[in-house]
C-alpha cells in the first residue's frame, strides 16, 4: 500500500477527456468522493435531497474509528441483544410496529454472527480500514481541512470484571492485527480522564482513535473545497435511474455518463430501481449536544455496556449512540437522547446537562457490517457506495479512492469482492 501514489500525486493525474460524473449523496462519503473524482479531472455533479451534511454526516460522533474492526454482527452482540431489547430505551431496541418489517433483515444479521463470517467481516474491514487511515491525512491535507484532525485517543471503560473479560476476545482480534491498546485500572484511567464514576473499575485506552473537531463542520468544508474545485452542488431528490450504454438518466431531470450513490440510508430506494434489492436497514442514532465546557473531557469515552459515547466536539460535548432499528418513516423518540444524557450525568458526575440540543439521524447498516463498494448489476456506469453504519466518517476517505479508482477503470488497492453489492 506504501508504494500506491497518494491522494495529492492523484490529483496531477487527469482524465484523457471530460467525463460527466454524478454522486448521489452530500453527506461525508459523497462529496469525499466528489472531491477524488474531481481532484482526477472528472466533471461532477453532486445531487442531494436537503444539501451538504444534513444527515448522519452532521450528527455522528466524530471519531475516525480505524481501530474497531470487529463488525456489529458478532456472536458477543448476540449474547447482549436479548437483555437490550427488553429495554424500550437502551442501547438496541426495535420498536414493535417495525418488528415484522425488520425481520428478514434480522434473520441476515443473525447469520453473519457465526465465527467463519465474522472472521470474514473482520478481514475485509480491516483492509478498508487500513487504506482509510493510510488516505486520510493526505486527503485533509488536500482538501484544506488538515486543521481540524484530533488525536485524543478512546477510552472504553467497564463496571465488573465480567464486562472486562468478556472484552478480551475482541482486544486479541485487534492485537492481532497490529492495533495498540493497554488496559488500566480505575487509577490509572483517571490519569486519562478525571471525573470518572467509581462504578467503572478497568478500561481500555486506544491511543490511535482519532477525530475530527466537529463532523457537520467538516462535511460543509467538504463541501466548500468541492465547490473551489468547481464542483456543482444541486438540491434534488432522486428517486430512479436508468442505465443504458451512452449513460444514466436520473429521473427525468438528467442525464450523465457516470452516478455514484452515495445516498446513505435512502441508498437502497435508488437501487430498487435498478432491479437490485440491497438489504439495507436504518439505524437510528440519537444524541444530546452540550455548550462546550459542560465537562472537562480530555478522550473520546464509550461505555460500551450502555451502547453510547461522550465526545469532545469544537462545539460542545456530544452524547450519544444506541441503535433503533425504525427505518426511516417513523418519528424520533428522543426519550432515547433522554435516556443516554441521564446515564451520562450518572457515570461522569460534573457533566453539566443543561442547555443541550436533541438530534437523531439515520446510519445506513447491512446485515454483516460492510459497506457495498462496487458497480450495480446493471451497468457499469452505475458505482455503489453505501451501507458504512456506524463508520462513514472513519471510511469515507478510503471509500472515495477506491471509487475514484473504480471510476476511472483503475484496479482497486483492496480486494472489493467482500464488499460487493451483489453478494448478497
Amino acid at each position: 500500500m506504501n508504494a500506491s501514489p497518494s491522494f495529492s500525486e492523484l490529483t496531477q493525474q487527469r482524465a484523457p477527456v471530460a467525463h460527466a460524473v454524478t454522486v448521489i449523496g452530500a453527506g461525508v462519503i459523497g462529496l469525499s468522493i466528489a472531491i477524488a473524482l474531481r481532484a482526477r479531472g472528472l466533471s461532477v455533479v453532486v445531487l442531494d435531497r436537503e444539501g451538504p451534511a444534513a444527515g448522519a454526516s452532521a450528527g455522528n460522533a466524530g471519531a475516525f474509528a480505524f481501530t474497531d474492526i470487529l463488525p456489529l454482527a458478532s456472536p458477543g452482540i448476540l449474547k447482549k441483544a436479548p437483555k437490550w431489547l427488553l429495554d424500550p430505551l437502551g442501547p438496541l431496541s426495535v420498536p414493535p410496529s417495525y418488528a415484522l418489517k425488520i425481520a428478514p433483515w434480522m434473520y441476515r444479521f443473525w447469520r453473519a454472527c457465526s465465527p467463519a463470517r465474522v472472521a470474514h467481516s473482520t478481514a475485509a474491514q480491516t483492509a478498508l480500514m487500513d487504506l482509510s487511515r493510510a488516505e486520510l491525512e493526505p486527503f485533509l491535507a488536500a482538501s484544506g481541512t488538515l486543521p481540524m484532525l484530533r488525536k485524543d485517543g478512546n477510552l472504553q471503560v467497564y463496571e465488573t470484571e465480567a464486562e472486562f473479560q468478556a472484552s478480551l476476545p475482541g482486544w486479541q482480534a485487534r492485537a492481532e492485527h497490529g492495533i495498540e491498546f493497554r488496559h488500566m485500572d480505575a487509577a490509572e484511567m483517571a490519569g486519562i480522564q478525571p471525573g470518572l464514576a467509581p462504578r467503572f473499575i478497568k478500561g481500555s485506552f486506544t491511543p490511535g482513535w482519532y477525530s475530527i473537531a466537529d463532523p457537520k463542520l467538516y462535511t460543509l468544508a467538504l463541501a466548500d473545497r468541492f465547490r473551489a474545485m468547481g464542483g456543482v452542488i444541486e438540491e434534488l431528490e432522486v428517486t430512479s435511474l436508468r442505465a443504458n450504454p451512452e449513460g444514466v438518466q436520473i429521473d427525468r431531470h438528467h442525464a450523465t455518463g457516470h452516478v455514484v450513490i452515495a445516498a446513505g440510508a435512502f441508498s437502497h430506494r435508488i437501487a430498487r430501481s435498478l432491479g437490485e434489492k440491497i438489504p439495507l436497514e436504518t439505524e437510528r442514532g440519537y444524541n444530546t449536544t452540550l455548550p462546550p465546557g459542560a465537562l472537562d473531557l480530555r478522550t473520546q469515552i464509550t461505555f460500551g455496556g450502555h451502547g453510547f459515547v461522550v465526545s469532545n466536539l469544537s462545539t460542545g460535548i456530544r452524547v450519544g449512540g444506541a441503535v433503533e432499528l425504525g427505518g426511516l418513516d417513523l418519528p424520533p423518540n428522543f426519550k432515547r437522547s433522554e435516556a443516554m444524557l441521564k446515564k451520562a450525568k450518572a457515570f461522569l458526575p460534573d457533566l453539566d446537562t443543561t442547555g443541550g440540543t436533541q438530534w437523531m439521524g439515520f446510519r445506513p447498516s447491512l446485515p454483516d457490517s460492510l459497506p457495498v463498494i462496487g458497480h450495480s448489476r446493471s451497468s457499469p456506469r452505475v458505482t455503489y457506495a453505501f451501507g458504512h453504519g456506524h463508520l462513514g466518517l472513519t471510511q469515507s476517505a478510503g471509500t472515495a479512492r477506491l471509487v475514484a479508482d473504480l471510476v476511472m477503470g483503475q484496479k482497486p488497492l483492496i480486494d472489493l469482492t467482500p464488499f460487493s453489492p451483489q453478494r448478497f
